[in-house]
């Protein structure tokens, strides 16, 4: 096999791995957007609350139970992450935006990006404002299928990630809250007067979306062995250009949108540079708003008011 393959295909693999990630912080983004048509810029920050929450189980884990194997010490990890995180979006919801519930939407977003800063400048108080590392939970273990390398890493972001996927398509189509969750997006108004009602299914859509990003955030911690209070901002917009880039409001086009850009991500760092994959993304977000701004599986959904 040709070298110039090669390092497509090993580009394509880092690509596909990040773009797990983007996927499952671009979930909550376009499942809040479904249900009540709000862009929630400081859903990146609840991705970088969990990679702290899981540097914290770690450093826990460490004292405790210095011995303990990495396939026990997920689990803790992963809960003590989704736990803290949905408690943290559950108190967005109910602090931040339902009280602007009928607001204009400028004042909604406008107050998303005030919760972004806040929430930066707290993790940056209380953790510090400099990079912290994440200790290595996961062996270091490479595995060698033809021209392709990856590790024990790679392996368990995408068996999460996936996992996690199948089980929102598996929560939204089959559980009585998921097809309440589906009704307050199609109709509001109509889903009340079918007996439902939105706060509770609103508040569980916030808790929801902030799991999957904090799992997203664990991973995205121990991959890079490194997290920092600001890295929240860049995969928040990251994972938006995602959730635009399959269709905002669609889950399929958000699972989509951030593989896709992922890979883009990942091919732009192999063939022109490291440093250019930033821009990549975001020059696929300003080509998307101009060309097809519904996105690839994008829904035409009702305004709420």
């Amino acid at each position: 096999m040709s070298a110039v393959l090669e390092l497509f295909l090993q580009q394509l693999l880092n690509g596909l791995t990040i773009g797990m990630v983007y996927a499952l912080i671009a979930l909550g983004y376009t499942m809040v957007y479904g249900v009540i048509q709000l862009i929630n810029f400081a859903h990146g920050e609840v991705f970088m609350v969990g990679a702290y929450l899981a540097l914290g189980m770690i450093m826990i884990l460490a004292s405790v139970a210095p011995g303990l194997t990495f396939w026990l010490a997920l689990p803790c990890i992963f809960l003590f992450s989704m736990s803290g995180s949905a408690l943290l979006g559950a108190g967005i919801e109910r602090i931040a935006y339902r009280p602007l519930r009928g607001s204009p939407k400028l004042t909604a977003l406008i107050t998303s990006i005030g919760v972004s800063f806040f929430l930066q400048n707290a993790v940056m108080l209380i953790c510090g404002s400099r990079e912290q590392s994440v200790p290595e939970i996961v062996p270091y273990k490479r595995f060698e299928w033809g021209p392709l390398s990856f590790s024990l890493m790679q392996v368990l972001i995408f068996a999460v990630s996936i996992g996690l996927m199948f089980f929102l398509w598996w929560f939204i189509q089959h559980t009585k809250s998921g097809k309440a969750m589906r009704a307050c997006s199609g109709d509001a108004e109509a889903a009340q007067l079918v007996g439902i009602d939105i706060n509770p299914m609103i508040r569980k859509t916030f808790m929801l979306g902030s799991v999957l990003a904090s799992i997203g955030g664990a991973l995205f911690a121990m991959y890079y062995g490194s997290i920092n209070f600001h890295d929240g901002y860049l995969a928040g917009l990251k994972a938006f250009t995602a959730a635009v880039l399959g269709g905002i409001g669609s889950v399929p086009g958000a699972m989509l949108g951030g593989i896709l850009l992922g890979v883009l991500e990942g091919l732009a760092a192999g063939y022109i540079s490291s440093e250019w994959k930033d821009v990549v993304a975001f020059l696929l977000l300003g080509v998307v708003l101009i060309f097809k701004p519904s996105g690839i599986m994008g829904e035409n959904l009702p305004d709420k008011v």
